[in-house]
């Protein structure tokens, strides 16, 4: 009788001798579907089906939003490297005076012509009008000298008369003398007369010679007198000029302004003395545009008219548009004070900032702009619609 040990499927089974010379067989599908772990598994992706299908929806589209995401922005270019600029110009008097009056305020907005302030112009009041009575006196001037030349005129035609007159008189003296001369020499009359006849010939050709002396001192006496007229009319000439610039001083003693604009330091003050060229104000123009400095990379697609959506860090809420009006060329460091010297020492290349003016269409005229003012314009440097656009227009 078999022990219990030797009986079918009870004991351990005898190992054989050759144990170790024997491959070892790889557990089959059906052994490794019976762990625990993947048991466990493939029961949780039969008991949540709805999860891995919204976690599936979920991914994709995250991938979809994202290359829309992508798409869209490579159509613009940005930059927080940008501020509002202007013009900002100092109003200063050209004449220096007592200030009188001080019309405008601080922050005040101000149209072309508006007056700043008012320098007190009597003493310049007073040279202008000394300067008019220049002017008069050297018309009165002129006006003397014409009726010299008028009067000058008269004795000329008067000497021509009596050269005139002295001519005929040689000429009748003349005749007279050879009449008598030529009768004495017949008999038939006196030598007494002829020599009295004679006698009168040489005074009527000194008369003649009087007369013409006269007639050139009274034709070189014109000419003396235009040379005096033509002094007269370079006084009044200058009187003129000094007229205009008293005048123009008389003007510069009320300081306007240039252009439109806001006032902005104001230091002028009643009573204070303002020297030529002292700065009474200074004033920041109507015109202003924004200087974005982007980076030289972002310029391959950039093109002045291209339009431009302005964030004013001030004013978040407002939606300002604008457009590209040039690209500077060169970057911003090659026209600073200290330009960067790349030839010397080691070379780290940087990228550079290139600044590029965009104009302001739709400026706000209820808030105050002025420089310095920062501001993140986003260009679109791809005018054709992306995807995102083009799915939002259909839907």
């Amino acid at each position: 009788m078999a022990s219990k040990s030797n009986v079918r499927g009870t004991g351990p089974r005898p190992i054989p001798e050759n144990w170790r010379s024997q491959p070892v067989q790889a557990p089959g599908p059906q052994r490794e579907d019976r762990r625990p772990e993947n048991r466990r598994e493939r029961g949780a992706l039969r008991g949540r089906p709805v999860t891995f299908v919204l976690g599936a929806l979920f991914l994709v589209s995250a991938m979809v939003a994202g290359y829309l995401y992508r798409d869209h922005v490579d159509h613009f270019e940005s930059t927080d490297d940008a501020f509002v600029a202007a013009r900002q110009f100092a109003i200063a008097p050209k004449v220096s005076g007592y200030i009188v009056q001080v019309p405008v305020t601080d922050n005040q907005h101000i149209a072309a012509g508006e007056v700043i302030a008012r320098i007190d112009d009597r003493d310049y009041h007073a040279a202008f009008e000394q300067a008019q009575a220049q002017v008069r006196a050297g018309k009165s001037n002129i006006e003397n000298i014409d009726a010299q030349i008028a009067v000058q005129k008269a004795q000329i035609a008067q000497s021509e008369g009596q050269v005139e007159q002295a001519q005929a008189n040689l000429t009748f003296a003349k005749q007279q003398a050879l009449r008598y001369e030529d009768l004495a020499k017949h008999g038939a009359g006196s030598v007494q007369n002829a020599e009295q006849y004679s006698s009168s010939l040489r005074q009527q050709e000194a008369a003649l010679k009087t007369a013409q002396a006269a007639l050139t001192a009274t034709q070189r006496q014109i000419a003396a007198l235009e040379a005096q007229r033509t002094t007269a009319e370079a006084n009044l000439a200058q009187a003129s000029a000094q007229l205009e610039q008293a005048k123009l001083n008389l003007s510069y003693t009320t300081v306007t302004a240039a252009q439109s604009g806001r006032v902005v330091n104001l230091t002028a003050a009643v009573g204070q003395y303002a020297a030529a060229g002292t700065n009474l104000t200074m004033v920041v123009p109507d015109e202003i545009w924004v200087a974005a400095n982007f980076k030289e990379t972002q310029l391959d697609a950039m093109r002045p008219g291209q339009p431009v959506m302005l964030r004013i860090d001030a004013y978040p809420e407002r939606t300002i548009r604008g457009h590209v009006a040039s690209v500077q060329p060169g970057s911003g460091t090659a026209f600073s004070l200290l330009p960067a010297e790349n030839a010397t020492g080691n070379f780290v290349k940087i990228v550079q900032r290139v600044p590029v003016k965009i104009i302001i269409d739709n400026p706000p005229t209820d808030v105050a702009l002025g420089p310095g003012m920062s501001v993140v314009p986003t260009a679109r440097v791809d005018a054709a619609p992306s995807l995102y656009e083009r799915l939002s227009a259909w839907l």
